[in-house]
């Protein structure tokens, strides 16, 4: 019988067997309470940039961490070499409590949910008004992980000089989305740049949206000294040379974060859970306490109906929450 506590010895250390000089296992784990706090920056091949006071540290994840995934935004401690000098090699030891996770899946049947950044206050989805087309499901879905993982969204629409904006505004009008609109021209002589930083500023902001919409051009106005790669994509099919292929975070000028992320084709909502997408609709949710169980807000006898017509909430706000709740439940190319 294996004995715990104060009476131990060799026979209650279990060593794996076949390894020369493996140190026998043991359930005490440092507690490092010398480590630096710091920022992830980026993750590559299992190697992160940390951001350590004002220092860019490549750190690797600990192995008492087991399984525990690190992703950008997250906040960490971090022990060893933290000078920041070439081919030296840190370690992350703790990942602090997450205050907003967002997460998708690569479709809607697949259930192994992706981390997309940590610690975001606000999504930015950008999109193209031509070249390549709106995809309003595409939005739709990227709408609904934002509600459920507590972000603010927010709308950028670029390429105002190829198709006017008003119509794509007016579908999501009723949810009272914040947004900026952006041509190629302001792009170039900064314009664009000023006006979206304004909705930026102290937040940590991630950057989503199809490849080709221009979302790493509008990054790179908005840190102009840190210019990441751009490439064509064709705007029919969306093959090409996809230039983002990591997140990575990057400092505002005048404070806060942008985060911008790989295009995507597809936004799986997998891991939501329908009845979350509820609480972004203040108007609307008190009117759920009558509706049946597990309701789904889309049945005769939902009780939204009658809460509409009695004037607590705008039939447009409903059809809004509905559509969102539509687009959960279908595949965006459908």
């Amino acid at each position: 019988m294996r004995r715990y506590g104060k009476h131990t010895d060799e026979d209650d250390v279990r060593v794996r067997p076949g390894r020369r000089g493996t140190r026998p296992r043991t359930s005490n784990r440092p507690k490092h309470e010398d480590a630096a706090e710091g920022f992830v920056l980026t993750v590559d091949r299992g190697r992160l940039t940390v951001l350590v006071d004002d220092r860019t540290v490549t750190a690797m994840k600990a192995r008492e961490l087991g399984r525990k995934g690190v992703v950008v935004g997250d906040r960490v401690a971090v022990v060893g070499d933290l000078s920041g000098h070439r081919d030296t090699l840190a370690r992350i030891v703790r990942v602090t409590e997450r205050s907003s996770v967002l997460r998708r899946t690569a479709d809607d049947d697949d259930p192994y949910e992706r981390v997309v950044v940590a610690n975001a206050d606000q999504l930015a989805i950008v999109t193209a008004l031509a070249d390549p087309e709106p995809r309003p499901r595409l939005i739709d879905r990227c709408l609904v992980a934002a509600y459920d993982a507590g972000l603010t969204p927010l709308l950028v629409l670029t390429k105002s000089d190829l198709a006017p904006p008003g119509p794509l505004l007016e579908t999501y009008e009723p949810l009272g989305v914040p947004y900026a609109v952006t041509s190629r021209e302001e792009l170039a002589d900064g314009g664009a740049a000023k006006r979206v930083l304004e909705r930026l500023t102290d937040r940590v902001t991630a950057f989503v949206g199809h490849s080709g919409v221009g979302k790493t051009t509008l990054v790179n106005a908005l840190v102009p000294d840190r210019q990441r790669a751009t490439g064509q994509v064709n705007a029919v099919t969306g093959r090409g040379r996809h230039t983002t292929t990591s997140a990575l975070a990057l400092p505002l000028p005048g404070g806060g974060w942008v985060i911008d992320t790989p295009g995507v084709r597809s936004f799986g909502l997998h891991h939501v859970d329908p009845s979350r997408v509820i609480h972004a609709f203040p108007d609307l949710e008190p009117g759920t306490a009558d509706c049946p169980r597990a309701c789904g807000h889309d049945e005769p006898d939902c009780a939204l109906d009658q809460w509409v017509a009695d004037g607590h909430a705008s039939p447009a706000r409903l059809h809004s929450l509905r559509r969102l709740l539509a687009a959960r439940e279908r595949r965006e190319g459908d």
